[in-house]
């Protein structure tokens, strides 16, 4: 228990470099840009590390084919991939600042990531 409690007050001494790097990881997300596609490429969307979807292409041949239902299920398909791999990149730039900040990394990763 006390241990905890040090090293809630060791970051407290370092707010303002934690404050720092909480910046400098907003920027980094804001710059983390991934891409899923689906279909074999009929469907392409784009994300960024603060989770929002960017863009979305639809092919001229998934397009041909006039099926909304797979359309949907493409799109919906491609989007989750691109916030995967969003979420992954996110969770390795907080990974390395943490690090560099000296703060433990539980089992799994930091929380929320």
């Amino acid at each position: 228990m006390f241990q905890g409690l040090g090293q809630m007050m060791g970051m407290l001494k370092n707010l303002p470099k934690l404050q720092s790097a909480m910046s400098e990881m907003q920027e980094k997300m804001a710059k983390i840009v991934v891409d899923g596609n689906a279909g074999g490429g009929m469907v392409v969307v784009k994300a960024n590390g603060r989770m929002e979807l960017t863009s979305c292409v639809i092919s001229e041949q998934a397009m041909a084919l006039n099926d909304r239902d797979m359309l949907a299920d493409l799109i919906i398909s491609a989007s989750n991939i691109a916030l995967s791999k969003a979420r992954e990149e996110m969770a390795k730039a907080s990974a390395n600042i943490a690090q560099e900040l000296g703060m433990p990394i539980p089992p799994g990763g930091l929380p929320g990531f």
